[in-house]
């Protein structure tokens, strides 16, 4: 073991001789990102042949692969520059993701729909198509928190659910937060690098309704199916509980988290403090704030028996927490190869987006950026290309508009190819499982986003980039 982490050392040290001062993406070696790839492959592979290692320990396997590259990264270029590495991370991406993630899981916790929902193809196929247009105005976590627990109550006496929650994690958690900059976090991060808010909406509307007109029709049928192979009857005598919503006070706070992403948009005082030599902006300190100050209210103004009946409880955005901490450290090293465009050691997957006279060739936006969104984080996948196609918003949005469609819906899309590719896939995951449906491993459940999305990503490009 110790000959090895010498050997890796020493490649490491001999792959970074041109660096001069910082890590410099151009010359790294692709042995940077085996650290990334160990939290990929943990997350596949524990869950299928250790699962009690995996559920009780995957903060600390994330925290060795962590160590994985942070070790090596100090040895090569100094506790200094690591520090660096840390503070953008953490700074820029990480507390402003999680802070979103929080404050929405929160603030959805405290809202409770009641009333006799029975678990029919119609009903579960309504509460679907609801939860993706709500998802684009209150985001894929909160429109993902609101609903994903009534659903499951009104299916409890069904023993076909797994279908259910994928389909709602294909639909809400992802495909739906395509409308507008408030929906999932790319197009957030393009609305602050220029792109106009209705932008999206415009172009990404006729996507997001053909996608869901073929997965919600899959839905209905396969459900139908089920539903009907399971016999289940209706009980006439059953007392039937009129329909209501607990907690109203949580919309106030989901408005304020509303203003509050929006005022990081338009505001720009021009003012930034520098911490650990990353430029922290003003408006984002007080987005932020404001997230947190909404999350902290609702949670002081909800009533616990609210909180109760959801079963609201903190492992799902602590497991997305963690495991995310670990994924935006070590997605470092990924990001910055990927900068290099052709100069770096993943000049393969760059210069395919263009053809010789270096334009761009827009199904393979779609699709790079896509199956880097399913395996990486989505949010600076978006940006790796949102930069390499022109950075100008205002030109991406002219001439090159085509290529920002291709990349906005291939970084929103397919996201839900596997848990990892949204921060909400994965606390839908962990409520389900909650709740007794017996999710499918990582593997398991990309056989159904093949088998569902690709065929349906396929026909978009058809429709859109050739």
């Amino acid at each position: 073991m110790k000959k090895l982490t010498s050997l890796l050392l020493v490649a490491l040290s001999l792959s970074s001789a041109a660096f001069s001062a910082g890590f410099d993406g151009a010359n790294a070696s692709l042995l940077w990102i085996i650290p990334f790839a160990g939290i990929l492959l943990s997350i596949a592979i524990f869950p299928l042949v250790a699962v009690n290692i995996w559920h009780h320990h995957f903060g600390k396997i994330t925290a060795l692969w962590c160590l994985g590259f942070m070790i090596p990264f100090i040895i090569v270029f100094g506790i200094g520059e690591m520090t660096e590495v840390i503070a953008h991370a953490m700074l820029l991406e990480y507390i402003p993701f999680i802070v979103l993630i929080f404050s929405l899981f929160t603030v959805s916790g405290g809202i409770y729909l009641e009333g006799s929902l029975k678990g029919t193809p119609l009903l579960n196929t309504t509460i679907l198509l609801i939860g993706t247009f709500l998802a684009s105005f209150m985001g894929t976590t909160g429109a993902a928190m609101l609903l994903i627990r009534p659903l499951l109550r009104a299916n409890e006496n069904r023993k076909s659910r797994v279908h259910i929650v994928i389909f709602f994690i294909f639909l809400v958690a992802n495909v739906g937060g395509s409308l507008t900059p408030l929906g999932d976090p790319p197009l957030f991060l393009g609305f602050l690098k220029g792109v106009d808010f209705f932008w999206t909406m415009k172009h990404m509307l006729l996507p997001l309704l053909i996608t869901t007109v073929i997965v919600l029709g899959i839905f209905f049928v396969l459900d139908s199916y089920c539903y009907k192979k399971e016999g289940i009857k209706m009980d006439a005598s059953e007392e039937k509980v009129p329909f209501r919503i607990d907690g109203k006070v949580n919309f106030i706070f989901l408005a304020g988290i509303i203003v509050g992403v929006l005022i990081s948009g338009f505001w720009k005082p021009g003012i930034s403090f520098t911490v650990l030599g990353t430029p922290v902006e003003l408006q984002n300190i007080v987005r932020d704030v404001i997230l947190l100050v909404m999350a902290f209210l609702s949670l002081k103004v909800t009533a616990k028996e609210i909180h109760q009946k959801n079963e609201f409880g903190w492992d799902p955005v602590l497991e997305v927490a963690k495991l995310f901490a670990g994924i935006f450290i070590t997605i470092a090293p990924v990001l910055e190869i990927l900068k290099a465009g052709s100069m770096g050691s993943m000049s393969g997957v760059v210069t395919m987006v263009h053809d010789t006279q270096g334009a761009p060739i827009n199904a393979m936006y779609f699709w790079m950026t896509g199956a880097l969104s399913a395996f990486l984080d989505n949010a600076p996948t978006y940006l790796v290309f949102f930069n390499l196609a022109s950075g100008d918003a205002h030109h991406l949005m002219g001439d090159l508009s085509p290529t920002l469609l291709a990349i906005s819906m291939g970084s929103v899309f397919m996201g839900a190819m596997t848990y990892i590719g949204n921060a909400p896939n994965f606390m839908v995951k962990s409520i389900a499982t909650q709740a007794g449906v017996n999710m499918p491993s990582f593997f398991g459940y990309m056989k159904w986003s093949v088998l569902i999305l690709v065929p349906v990503y396929i026909l978009l490009t058809l429709i859109f980039f050739l």
